[in-house]
């Protein structure tokens, strides 16, 4: 199976940056894609961003696009996103997601139920 591990989460003030980061650990190679979403208390859980482990599409939800940026590291097996301009409704936690399903879509990337792994999620806080 696949371990995710989020760290990287805290507490910043409006128009801030913060730098989460998921290291995925056991049988990675079975993994095509991960992603980053965020669940704020009382709410569903939200997709941000998805990067595909072969080739690297990206994927942004139209709320963070410009803001945020995911990236990863092959050799570690780590996705980083990386939040600026950080507001307030961005406020939640952040969850790190991988799946082993074929992706080329925004369709499936954003869709949490496509995702067979996650982490525990990490809080990101942003005050105003």
């Amino acid at each position: 199976q696949v371990q995710l591990v989020e760290s990287g989460g805290g507490l910043v003030q409006a128009g801030g940056s913060l730098s989460l980061s998921c290291a995925a650990s056991g049988r990675t190679f079975i993994l095509y894609g991960m992603g980053w979403f965020r669940q704020a208390p009382g709410k569903e859980r939200d997709f941000v961003a998805r990067i595909n482990w072969s080739g690297g599409t990206t994927y942004y939800a139209d709320s963070v696009k410009g803001r945020f940026t995911i990236s990863k590291n092959n050799a570690e097996n780590t996705v980083l996103l990386q939040m600026n301009s950080l507001k307030p409704e961005d406020t939640a936690v952040y969850y790190c997601g991988a799946d082993r399903h074929y992706c080329s879509a925004y369709g499936c990337a954003a869709s949490a139920a496509n995702y067979d792994y996650w982490g525990q999620g990490t809080q990101v806080t942003v005050s105003s």
